[in-house]
């Protein structure tokens, strides 16, 4: 978002609502022209929904299956630990072996060996942590690949063939509102504090807040805390307002907002309020608002509920 800086002024008595008074020094950013800024959600809009029609998007997501420490049989048998869907999956395609934690080995198995290019038959071992992407294996349109929860370990499936990822018809959302686009002030806790982060899972859960947009909408404040790096250039929120479970998702939205200008002006544009995985698919693990992130007003803006392909409505 391009902003430009205001000669130094008296603030306004909008300001005054938020518990800043008299001149500032740091005067706040200017924001685009509501020309300007049509054509940048324009734009968001588009790149958003062209991730979506990419093969690994959320619409292509159509299984997670936890896994045991040891043996963890892969196949279009429904006895399996982790069952393929398809026409042409044999019924034992491999076997995932979970060690200890994170650790595992993928091998084919001798019948699904002689189907698959010799070069990838041998037995791949490979950790899921922080120091890298895990391999992804695939079988026609399937792939999959393992994921760390909370201390357990799944395997996520794709299949490029997914009916909500081939229908995808785009999303719908509010008309674009400049007034839903806040100049606010960017609060920061010394040091970052830990708030809930409760999930769809229902696993008890905290995340590092560095701070909270305090903001004011027809002269009633608000605030968000958001997470993140104290020292990153861009914030994550997740909120809920009185729209979720009508026009929009009932477990809220997700919004980014860039790190603070000077001064700690901060711009919070619900314009580009989004839906989270769970609206795409059953089987994403998405975080949900903590409690002070619900806001008690009506956010017309952003993507609304998407009722295409999968989804889960009433978290």
């Amino acid at each position: 978002m391009h902003v430009r800086r205001k000669p130094v002024a008296c603030l306004p008595f909008f300001w005054l609502v938020l518990g800043v008074g008299g001149c500032e020094s740091v005067p706040p950013p200017v924001l685009p022209s509501a020309e300007e800024h049509r054509a940048e959600i324009e734009e968001w809009q588009a790149r958003r929904a062209a991730e979506l029609r990419e093969p690994d998007s959320w619409l292509s997501l159509v299984g997670l299956f936890w896994l045991a420490q040891g043996e963890n049989p892969v196949g279009s048998d429904p006895a399996m630990a982790v069952v393929l869907p398809g026409d042409g999956v044999p019924p034992w395609v491999g076997t995932l072996t979970l060690r200890g934690r994170g650790s595992l080995e993928y091998a084919l198995s001798p019948s699904a060996r002689s189907l698959h290019p010799s070069e990838d038959t041998e037995p791949v071992q490979f950790r899921v942590d922080a120091s890298g992407p895990p391999p992804v294996f695939r079988w026609g349109t399937l792939s999959w690949f393992v994921i760390e929860r909370f201390g357990q370990y799944g395997v996520r499936l794709r299949d490029s063939a997914a009916p909500a990822f081939q229908e995808f018809h785009g999303i719908d959302r509010y008309p674009t509102d400049a007034g839903w686009r806040i100049l606010g002030r960017f609060q920061r806790y010394d040091p970052p504090k830990e708030i809930p982060a409760p999930n769809v899972l229902d696993v008890p859960s905290t995340s590092n807040s560095p701070g909270a947009v305090v903001f004011a909408v027809d002269g009633q404040e608000y605030r968000l805390d958001v997470t993140g790096n104290p020292d990153s250039k861009r914030f994550s929120v997740v909120f809920g307002d009185e729209t979720n479970g009508g026009e929009t998702y009932g477990g809220g939205r997700f919004l980014s907002v860039e790190a603070p200008f000077e001064g700690d002006w901060i711009v919070i544009d619900f314009n580009r309020a989004y839906n989270p995985p769970c609206v795409f698919t059953a089987f994403a693990t998405c975080p949900l608002p903590p409690p002070q992130n619900k806001l008690a007003l009506r956010v017309e803006a952003g993507e609304k509920m998407y009722f295409g392909g999968a989804h889960r409505e009433g978290h």
